[in-house]
């Protein structure tokens, strides 16, 4: 779903971002400095992806709003090197590495889902060791920073369900053992559009998981041709001479936009009424969860930030709700153009929002 389906600037009004009743849009040097960790992680993203500049935004929005992405695509639009890149761009700072965080976490790591695929092929299992006489956990691929799960709908329902708990609450059980997920376990999963033969359809409760489901279209002529130009050099660029982020300031970028940027009752409001509004749609057979209104809060601060501004507005919720709600809202048989529907329900909310920010604060 494109972000032109709900972004009509004649028919959603959009409130002044120099509103007093919103907050004020100067940046504390502590915003500043966790911007500025995100604009490196960005550039270091970049350096391995061309012509992806939206996607990769919208990737770091997910991760530091300690969301998950659902991609959309075609082998070989360069989704394994988006998600490599950006687990490779974040390294254990001295103090993880003194604290034995990052003891079993990998950077990156890539699964590839298949219908034979068991559970403990992705959280890991028991395994005997003979010279101890003892069984020890063995931690699978989903113990890192970064995950890919390639083609995830290719596996079976029993699979998918061990990924709900990793997802949902950043832990797997194994054997009645419970084991922690790193802070910053982010899930980036692929499925083909088109190749629907021996898939399984993602149920609503995992698709609701994903904050963004993004549809990856060809890059654009200049682009492809820069990735041709300059594919060797980039490949033979190693990790080590490449922009990187230590994972501390990463937690502490966020930890920084949690604290600092504002989200004022006005907004949540809004969101409120546009969820209840689609719900009421009589085009909408099933409209958006609660979940989906608490996982997009944060992301609109990351995007707040990443604008320069320590307030969240109207214009961050027009960006990012239709990505939030394009894979969650089911419209009824007949009914096909869903950012009408949006639109539509965001007419009045969205102009509740900019009267009130027009009214200053007594």
């Amino acid at each position: 779903m494109s972000l032109e389906l709900a972004t009509d600037p004649t028919s959603i009004p959009t409130a002044p971002e120099n509103s007093a009743a919103i907050g004020t849009a100067a940046q504390s040097a502590r915003l500043q400095q966790a911007v500025a960790v995100l604009q490196r992680l960005a550039q270091a993203v970049r350096q391995q992806v061309i012509g992806r500049d939206d996607v990769i935004e919208l990737a770091i929005i997910a991760l530091v709003a300690d969301g998950h992405v659902l991609l959309e695509d075609f082998p070989g639009s360069g989704k394994t090197t988006l998600a490599k890149a950006l687990g490779e761009a974040i390294v254990p700072s001295a103090q993880d590495l003194a604290e034995g965080v990052n003891s079993t976490i990998a950077a990156f790591r890539r699964i590839q889902f298949t219908p034979d695929l068991l559970p403990s092929d992705v959280t890991g299992g028991a395994v005997f060791d003979t010279h101890s006489n003892s069984f020890h956990f063995r931690h699978g691929p989903i113990f890192a920073h970064v995950v890919l799960a390639d083609e995830i709908n290719r596996t079976s329902p029993k699979v998918q369900s061990a990924m709900l708990e990793a997802m949902g609450e950043k832990q797997v059980t194994v054997d009645n053992t419970t084991y922690a997920l790193d802070k910053l376990f982010f899930v980036i999963a692929t499925q083909n559009p088109l190749d629907l033969v021996g898939t399984y359809p993602l149920p609503t409760p995992q698709l609701d998981r994903f904050l963004f489901k993004i549809s990856m279209q060809h890059i654009d002529r200049a682009s492809e041709l820069d990735v041709l130009e300059t594919w060797k050099s980039r490949r033979d660029t190693g990790s080590a001479n490449r922009l990187q982020v230590s994972r501390s300031d990463v937690l502490a970028a966020r930890a920084a936009i949690d604290d600092e940027v504002v989200i004022a009752r006005a907004i949540k409001t809004a969101l409120v009424d546009i969820s209840r509004n689609l719900r009421e749609d009589e085009r909408v057979l099933q409209g958006n969860s609660t979940r989906s209104m608490v996982l997009l809060l944060p992301a609109l601060q990351v995007l707040a930030a990443l604008r320069g501004r320590s307030f969240v507005s109207a214009d961050d919720i027009e960006t990012l709700l239709p990505r939030v709600l394009g894979h969650r809202v089911e419209l009824a048989p007949g009914v096909a153009d869903l950012g009408k529907v949006l639109r539509d329900c965001m007419r009045e909310p969205m102009e509740a929002l900019a009267r009130a920010t027009l009214r200053p604060e007594p």
